[in-house]
């Protein structure tokens, strides 16, 4: 068995509480900017010892109104500085926030109040305070109506006293959260997690990723808090010496990213994929798409032989300067100008992406974690950055990989459990390990890539293993592609289904000469289907025969998170899809027969 250890920085402390070093930070510079929110005027900072009081004040109204030692507590709305405010509020009295998506639906919630045994809540507007009505009990408060301030005014008689009595008997092996998984496959599992799993996690990633907590670093977060990535990353920052900014409306991240002006973000692989495709859209047709494909594959070419020669040759980085005045430095002013570090983590990113991102000066830093493992294992680094790995293991974790590929993971970042679910337990862990599911290799210098999900591996009719994670990440850079699945098990060759972006089919209609379609026009068109094609051809130059897509059939619904067929975080729910495109699946696979048989004679 391969291992790959990396010896803790700051070790284990089981007497400190994440409201630790939420503390620490005020103590050692309270005037210091913490975060800054956004008004109508622009940006208004908040110092480390005014949101600490914030914290304290509203910590006290939730002692007021009952809140106890080990009560869960739901969260639900937007990311926004309110939220932070309400998680930090709650740990500081050893109370368990519990999020929810402020997209799931009444019987998402349900499931979530019921199996974590929720006692109340926080919601953002009544919308969302309605979703959880039907199912908990408790009291629900909504911030957009005033509830944080009413519960801080309820708080006032509350003395210092006893709300440091109440922090100080909060412990690092208390529970601090039960986030419930994405769900792609049957129910979600409430994942425990500790104060120590964030605390550790949080003391040794600040010290390691120096980007995140150096001099003048800023952070603008735009995913969602009840995910694990964002939600710990925000405790990172605000433990180290770092501003953060919250997006709580997608639809408005460029002007944010504009006047913040954040040194780093927080994507997974689909929003750069849109940024790209994006770019390349409003490049228009003719020379102007042109010069701007001739700049990407200087970006991603400069980048791979920084890799293999060590910097750019002499002609090469006379094309990466005109490259960069033509192309690169709008790119980079419409994120803000100070923009050159991003995490990535949630799916595989994707050699092509991150070469080109890399060239035009904004570095993506592939991560790899779940939520059982507080988010981040295994992370690049900036001395060596290894794009199509997920980086050496974090300070005070080890990764593994067994006889048969599987992922295994250990250290104290690791979940204490499944929520009433001993049994999906046990399974997960085996003589100490953590089994990810995951598939993937180990290199000689400890990188850890993952190749497949256990779970996803196609096995064709013919007997080949296929990892469908590299096909569709490779398709889905096809401006015209919203999502894909590769399908194939059982089945004599490999193929997909594809979902159009319908934000990008009008700019490429126009940029080839061509008339408005509507979505069901555009799913006919032989100019469409031609492009596709030789999108999957380009797809199918990274695996052998076997594993190449044949066929692929464009279907006539977008895959989103309305309609059940995403997570949150953006993953497909294979599970789903092929249950309910199982005809379009056999259809295919029928007339690819068909006319297979026609054409033999």
């Amino acid at each position: 068995m391969k291992v790959s250890t990396v010896a803790a920085i700051h070790p284990a402390n089981p007497e400190e509480s994440i409201s630790d070093l939420l503390l620490g930070r005020r103590d050692r510079d309270p005037a210091a900017p913490m975060m800054e929110v956004r008004g109508e005027d622009g940006w208004t900072p908040v110092s480390a010892g005014a949101f600490t009081a914030q914290v304290e004040a509203l910590a006290k109204g939730f002692m007021a109104a009952g809140v106890r030692h080990g009560d869960t507590y739901g969260i639900m709305g937007r990311t926004s500085e309110r939220w932070t405010l309400v998680d930090y509020a709650l740990w500081h009295i050893g109370a368990v926030g519990v999020p929810i998506y402020e997209t799931s639906s009444v019987a998402q919630a349900e499931w979530i109040v019921q199996d974590s045994g929720m006692t109340g809540a926080v919601a953002e507007t009544a919308a969302h305070a309605e979703v959880l009505r039907p199912s908990l009990r408790g009291e629900i408060h909504v911030m957009d109506e005033g509830a944080l301030e009413r519960l801080v005014e309820l708080g006032k008689p509350v003395s210092d006293a006893d709300l440091a009595a109440r922090r100080a008997a909060v412990r690092g092996e208390d529970l601090a959260t039960v986030i419930y998984t994405s769900g792609t496959t049957g129910r979600p599992k409430g994942v425990e997690l500790t104060h120590l799993n964030f605390t550790t996690a949080a003391r040794n990633a600040a010290t390691t990723l120096w980007f995140i907590c150096g001099d003048g670093a800023r952070c603008l977060l735009f995913l969602p808090m009840a995910h694990v990535f964002a939600r710990v990353i925000n405790v990172i920052a605000l433990h180290a010496a770092t501003v953060v900014a919250y997006a709580p409306d997608t639809k408005q991240l460029m002007r944010d990213l504009a006047t913040f002006k954040p040194t780093f973000i927080l994507v997974v692989p689909r929003v750069l994929e849109k940024v790209y495709n994006a770019a390349e859209a409003s490049a228009g047709g003719g020379m102007k798409l042109r010069i701007f494909r001739w700049a990407a594959k200087v970006a991603i070419v400069s980048s791979r032989e920084r890799d293999s020669r060590g910097g750019f040759t002499a002609v090469r980085r006379v094309q990466h300067g005109i490259a960069r005045r033509l192309v690169y430095r709008k790119l980079t002013r419409m994120m803000g100008g100070q923009l050159d570090k991003a995490v990535s983590g949630g799916a595989p990113l994707g050699e092509r992406l991150g070469h080109f991102f890399r060239g035009i000066g904004l570095t993506v830093y592939e991560g790899y974690g779940l939520t059982e493992t507080t988010a981040p294992t295994a992370v690049n680094r900036e001395a060596l950055n290894k794009i199509g790995t997920v980086g050496l293991p974090l300070p005070s974790q080890t990764v593994a990989i067994a006889d048969d590929g599987e992922v295994l993971v250990r250290g104290t970042h690791v979940f204490r459990s499944y929520r009433n679910d001993p049994a999906a337990t046990a399974e997960v862990f085996q003589d100490g390990w953590f089994r990810t599911g995951d598939i993937g290799a180990l290199d000689e210098d400890g990188y850890l890539s993952i190749t497949a999900r256990r779970k996803e591996l196609i096995v064709t009719g013919s007997g080949k293993n296929v990892a469908p994670a590299l096909l569709e990440d490779r398709l889905r850079g096809h401006p015209l592609v919203s999502q894909v699945v590769v399908v194939g098990d059982k089945r004599p060759f490999v193929a997909a289904l594809i979902t159009l972006d319908e934000e990008m089919i009008p700019g490429w209609l126009a940029n080839h000469g061509k008339s408005p379609l509507t979505l069901e026009q555009a799913r006919i068109d032989p100019d469409i289907h031609a492009s596709l094609a030789r999108g999957v051809a380009r797809t199918n130059e990274v695996v052998s025969r076997a594993e190449s897509i044949r066929e692929f059939r464009i279907l006539d619904a977008e895959f989103t998170e309305a309609n059940g067929y995403l997570t949150p975080s953006l993953k497909v729910k294979r599970d789903l899809v092929l249950r309910d495109f199982a005809a379009e699946v056999d259809a295919l696979y029928e007339e690819a027969a068909a006319r297979r048989a026609h054409e033999a004679g």
